[in-house]
């Protein structure tokens, strides 16, 4: 009988960014790497699991927005087309590397030109829709998805209105519906944010538990008797879980974390700056600026080493390390679990929620890492029992009832890294779109445009206060998209609201906002009337 529990979380997200008005945007690329890199290698790996009898259980936050781009048509062709290229520039490749003396380049192209086509031939086999092959997970009760905010907007920071929350948490419920044919048991809070009042909405919208920092968990009221090993009750009887530090640190941390081992692949050296320029044009971007390209050959080598000096890449040793570390991370959940459970007379849960993008995508093994843990959790261990978190409720249904703290897992562990110097000046124009969507929403339309129009502006003022703008800002990265898409949505929002409170609706424009920003097709604008 095993002394506890090991619970992992894969956090997948990606903020909607979708632009049929243009040809070109290097952001849709955000999701074409991610289906190659993160998202097919999870199917791939749970399929692998489920052939060879491990009955596994991993607990995935699916979020509307990557939700509502995997299904989107547009994109799936975008997708297609993005593939298409890589495979032809994989073709280049091997024909260059066969022409040298320099065997393990075309070795390594022959491993890319494989790996693209299990891509190619997984993306067909569920009809260009891989939602498909997550839901199965889900209905054979393997996975554990849950949902999310509706555009992972920021709770805490538009709890003064309760309308907004609620909309961020009611559409997410809907969609998710829609979606997958039942009702979601949980949700991450988008960046684990917490605030005191917000799981009563949970509850009114049938949820059973929440996700938020350790330390939401550890500052409770009264303080929790099994800190983060172990659920909370809220007041509401919504479940709260807390992020287990040490098992995080293992993963996430620059120092002592597996991702920067130096047999692993290098993120940041490409062949899209690589190669030579008239070569390599034809796969960059169409003003001809370099970008990455995802065909990587060189790994970390160790810490310090310039790009210039990285060794080539060998997937087999990256492999024999992966397999290392997830040995080393289920010795050190065994060990835990047995001094936890020793001290707390009860089995403890361990709850290592990560971004399921850094699985692939970031840290290029990532999915191999996961397969040898549930593998080796499956064969070479009884301490504890993998598990997802609506499973473990139901096995284990009585927990202290406590208050959480206000919390969230970003920078000093609250609110800072969505709001500070680089995007405060945000959230005035958020404030005013929320006050007056509440107001608009409590129109009676007169026809079916006014009615498009008042779903329309809920939309807008949803794909506004998505946190991934804030963060963008905040991080450096792609500001100049992160600003746009904000002063977009807000004046999108506005010419709505200033045309339904005129009594004229742009018919026309009112068409061509709906087909870019398509996201909830079923949406309700009264979800933002007085609870």
């Amino acid at each position: 009988m095993s002394l506890g529990y090991v619970a992992l979380v894969l956090h997948a997200h990606l903020p909607f960014v979708r632009h049929p008005e243009s040809d070109y945007v290097l952001e849709e690329e955000w999701l074409h790497e991610a289906i190659i890199e993160t998202y097919v290698p999870l199917i791939h790996m749970f399929e692998g699991l489920k052939r060879d009898g491990i009955d596994f259980k991993i607990t995935m936050s699916m979020t509307p927005p990557l939700v509502a781009m995997l299904g989107d048509r547009l994109l799936q062709e975008r997708f297609d087309e993005y593939l298409s290229k890589l495979e032809e520039l994989l073709e280049l490749e091997i024909d260059r590397h066969s022409q040298s003396e320099n065997g393990h380049m075309k070795y390594l192209a022959e491993y890319y030109a494989k790996e693209f086509n299990e891509v190619r031939q997984t993306w067909e086999k569920y009809d260009r829709n891989i939602l498909t092959a997550f839901k199965h997970f889900l209905d054979t009760n393997n996975l554990d998805i849950i949902t999310c905010g509706a555009t992972h907007g920021y709770l805490p920071l538009m709890k003064m209105y309760p309308q907004a929350v609620w909309s961020q948490i009611k559409v997410a419920c809907e969609s998710y519906e829609e979606t997958f044919g039942q009702a979601p048991k949980g949700i991450w809070l988008p960046e684990c944010a917490y605030y005191e009042g917000v799981e009563r909405m949970l509850a009114d919208a049938g949820l059973r538990y929440f996700l938020t920092d350790g330390h939401g968990i550890l500052y409770a009221r009264p303080r929790p008797r099994y800190g983060t090993y172990a659920p909370i009750f809220t007041e509401s009887g919504v479940a709260a879980f807390g992020r287990d530090h040490e098992s995080s640190q293992q993963v996430w941390s620059s120092i002592v974390g597996y991702p920067g081992a130096p047999e692993y692949r290098e993120f940041y050296r490409d062949l899209g700056w690589d190669a030579e320029y008239e070569y390599i044009k034809p796969y960059i971007m169409p003003n001809g600026q370099r970008k990455n390209v995802g065909i990587k050959y060189h790994k970390i080598t160790g810490k310090g080493v310039d790009a210039g000096n990285k060794q080539l890449y060998d997937p087999f040793w990256a492999k024999e390390t992966a397999a290392s570390h997830a040995e080393n991370f289920m010795q050190n959940r065994q060990e835990q679990v047995r001094n936890l459970s020793g001290a707390m007379g009860r089995k403890p849960i361990v709850v290592s929620p990560y971004d399921a993008e850094l699985f692939g995508h970031w840290w290029y093994e990532g999915p191999w890492f996961i397969d040898y843990f549930c593998r080796k959790s499956w064969h070479d261990q009884q301490t504890y029992e993998m598990t997802h978190l609506a499973d473990y409720l139901q096995a284990n249904p009585t927990q202290q009832v406590c208050r959480p703290s206000q919390s969230s897992w970003g920078y000093k562990g609250f609110h800072e890294y969505w709001l500070n110097e680089t995007n405060a000046w945000i959230y005035p124009h958020l404030h005013k779109a929320a006050e007056r969507m509440i107001e608009l929403a409590r129109m009676e339309p007169t026809d079916e445009l006014e009615w498009r129009a008042l779903n329309q502006a809920a939309r807008e003022v949803l794909l506004a206060q998505s946190s991934d703008w804030a963060f963008i800002m905040r991080t450096g990265t792609m500001v100049p998209y992160a600003i746009r898409r904000t002063k977009s949505h807000v004046q999108r929002f506005t010419k709505l609201y200033d045309d339904l409170k005129e009594g004229k609706v742009d018919a026309g424009w009112l068409e061509k906002v709906e087909a870019i920003d398509n996201i909830f097709p079923n949406i309700n604008y009264r979800t933002y009337r007085p609870m």
